[in-house]
């Protein structure tokens, strides 16, 4: 299989360096000093289930590389837009556009620039960052994918990419409902990510306050209220099932956004609390949890923005 991966952040250096390793043609785009220490010395997976290292060629000009079987969009949300404008020159007539990015938009987004018979839903469920130039480092999660065309209709193509996931050591699971998988991750970053974010402490010291966990279930509960307002059903015991894998994790996981917050990077805020509350609003619905973590963070979010330009490569971590 031929693989693009826009974004060698944790998300697409873990899965991108697996389908690497596992033999097929994969080509990482990155940029600044990621970018050249994967040229130079190539691409660094410190991982929980085994480290390995990958030399792909990479580049950070589509042109370059030229048609592909799967284009992974592993991209911060807020870069979806210029990446979608970028990266047409490797979609070919057959050529599956898959976001395993964080919030429900960039699908829209990717469609239309590519239309809409190219993308495909994903949801990716690790825990990873680049952890220096040429580096990635896998901390936790089960490192699996669940993908699905955006119909909802089971086909071919998605099934042969499961396939290459699951050969290359991905569980991949495909979905005839992908839309929802994507709003139940939602729910789950809204609360995990806003409150290690909001009240800068890990996971395993949030649990341990039941006035912390009642907040984590309130934020779930108003995502699932919007997603049901958006047409979206969401499994009735999603609240618990998402607080049985927040009380599972390592004590010391933060999500993305705290790690964004504290390095002055910009945050994905907008792709999800954001999202959630404006969403909120044009449905009537009551998001109080969710509006009080967005308006903690948004100073942070408004402060990074203006602040200076992060480290090269950093800025496509995701996940």
């Amino acid at each position: 299989m031929r693989v693009a991966v826009v974004g060698v952040g944790g998300v697409g250096g873990y899965f991108g360096g697996r389908l690497a390793a596992a033999g097929n043609d994969v080509h990482l785009m990155a940029r600044g000093q990621h970018l050249e220490a994967i040229r130079r010395a190539g691409l660094e997976v410190r991982s929980v289930a085994g480290d390995f290292h990958v030399r792909p060629p990479a580049t950070d000009d589509p042109a370059e590389v030229g048609p592909v079987d799967l284009v992974l969009v592993c991209v911060k949300s807020y870069d979806t837009e210029p990446v979608a404008r970028s990266i047409g020159p490797m979609v070919g007539e057959g050529t599956g556009v898959l976001s395993l990015q964080n919030g429900v938009d960039n699908e829209e987004v990717l469609a239309a620039a590519v239309g809409p018979d190219h993308v495909l839903g994903g949801a990716a469920f690790i825990f990873a960052r680049i952890t220096g130039p040429g580096v990635v480092t896998h901390v936790g999660g089960p490192g699996r994918i669940t993908i699905g065309e955006l119909s909802g209709s089971r086909s071919e193509r998605v099934e042969r990419f499961a396939e290459r996931f699951d050969e290359a050591g991905v569980p991949a699971e495909v979905s005839d409902d992908v839309r929802a998988v994507l709003w139940s991750k939602l729910a789950f970053i809204c609360a995990q990510a806003g409150l290690t974010a909001g009240v800068r402490l890990p996971i395993g010291e949030l649990r341990e306050v039941p006035e912390t966990m009642d907040l984590f279930r309130r934020i779930v509960e108003e995502v699932m209220a919007v997603a049901r307002a958006e047409g979206v059903e969401l499994p009735a015991d999603l609240v618990e099932r998402h607080e049985e894998f927040a009380r599972s994790l390592e004590p010391g996981s933060y999500a993305s956004l705290y790690d964004d917050l504290v390095a002055g990077r910009r945050m994905e805020l907008e792709a999800l609390h954001g999202s959630v509350v404006g969403r909120a609003r044009r449905h009537g619905v009551d998001v109080p949890a969710c509006q009080a973590v967005y308006a903690i963070l948004r100073p942070w979010a408004l402060r990074n923005e203006r602040g200076a330009e992060p480290a090269g490569g950093q800025e496509m971590a995701s996940g």
